[in-house]
């Protein structure tokens, strides 16, 4: 008996506009990603030695109250950063469209453009977009987002807040009974993710540049 004849399978241009988020440059930014911000919370001061009442006093001089800002943003730097963060995550949440805006806006530049292979066409409605095309609608999106919505301004806003915050902390904490151990990277903490988020994305680099 002759086996029925083979139906051919053909590939939808949605299954091609389907980006991977599974590539290994992704997989490895947000390896770096994880471990690096472990690193930088493990680096944090003691919360108490924040909020030790015993050591606030008035500056004389505003070169004083200067000069306690850069010693104490030198040992709290990670407590600074902590309470800057929570600023800008609190306006967030209290502004979910904001906030998903972002998300979404995050999003398209990960998956449509940074780690999307180069050899995986974007195709969206039947018509297909080349990597300028798709570089160009995610700067204007972003400058758009950014520039032209209260989602500038509220990002603006809680970092200013969570700045006038650390600054006043640091203006009125004496930094007497601080040390700083000098074995200490100065660039070492919460922001050495950035370092390897650079080299995760510098893995994506050669697929990028001949997108462009």
């Amino acid at each position: 008996m002759a086996s029925p004849p083979t139906l051919p399978i053909s590939t939808s241009q949605s299954d091609m506009a389907a980006p991977s988020i599974s590539t290994p440059a992704f997989r490895s930014f947000l390896s770096n990603l994880s471990a690096n911000i472990r690193h930088g919370f493990s680096q944090r001061r003691p919360w108490y030695e924040l909020l030790d009442r015993s050591s606030f006093a008035r500056p004389d001089s505003l070169s004083e109250a200067a000069s306690r800002v850069r010693k104490n943003f030198s040992y709290f730097r990670i407590n600074y950063i902590s309470l800057i963060a929570l600023s800008l995550a609190l306006s967030l949440i209290s502004h979910p469209f904001s906030l998903l805006v972002l998300l979404a806006l995050l999003g398209a530049w990960l998956f449509l453009y940074l780690f999307r292979p180069s050899d995986q066409p974007l195709v969206i409605a039947g018509r297909t977009f080349s990597p300028r095309e798709i570089l160009g609608i995610l700067v204007v999106s972003t400058i758009v987002v950014v520039f032209l919505t209260s989602v500038g301004s509220l990002l603006i806003s809680a970092l200013l807040v969570g700045l006038a915050v650390v600054c006043t902390h640091g203006a009125f904490r004496v930094p007497e009974d601080l040390f700083l151990d000098d074995s200490e990277p100065a660039n070492a903490g919460f922001l050495s993710f950035l370092g390897g988020a650079a080299s995760a994305a510098a893995a994506a680099a050669p697929s990028v540049a001949t997108r462009v």
